[in-house]
């Protein structure tokens, strides 16, 4: 459960350090992000040479989160850490790193992101 100010540990090598979320996709009421849900989050802080700025916007995807998600099965699934990967838009899907760290929710993959999924070693 991803809200407003929830800060995110970044999953891939875009070279953010720490994401801040400030805004949730999908609709003008919606407040919470789960699994695969995309947010625009603020870097807040960055390597030298990296891809992405301090301060910089992006749209990162949930990959994994704390508080549990209930699977159509009715198993849960449920992560150490909240964590997501910088994607470059919306409509391409792709992520702007090239490795993906720690393993990622099977929803991801189910939301049409089989970059991310691919890239990852693990899909949970």
């Amino acid at each position: 459960m991803i809200q407003l100010r929830t800060v995110l540990k970044p999953a891939d090598n875009s070279g953010a350090k720490l994401l801040n979320v400030i805004h949730v996709y999908g609709g003008s009421g919606r407040k919470i992000a789960r699994l695969g849900d995309v947010v625009l989050a603020s870097v807040n802080q960055s390597e030298e040479n990296a891809v992405v700025r301090d301060s910089q916007l992006v749209k990162a995807v949930i990959v994994r989160t704390r508080k549990e998600f209930r699977r159509a099965d009715g198993s849960y699934i449920r992560f150490d850490e909240n964590a997501a990967v910088v994607i470059d838009s919306l409509e391409a899907k792709n992520p702007l790193g090239t490795r993906i760290f720690g393993p990622i929710a099977r929803e991801v993959k189910e939301r049409g992101y089989a970059k991310i999924a691919s890239l990852a070693k693990e899909v949970l």
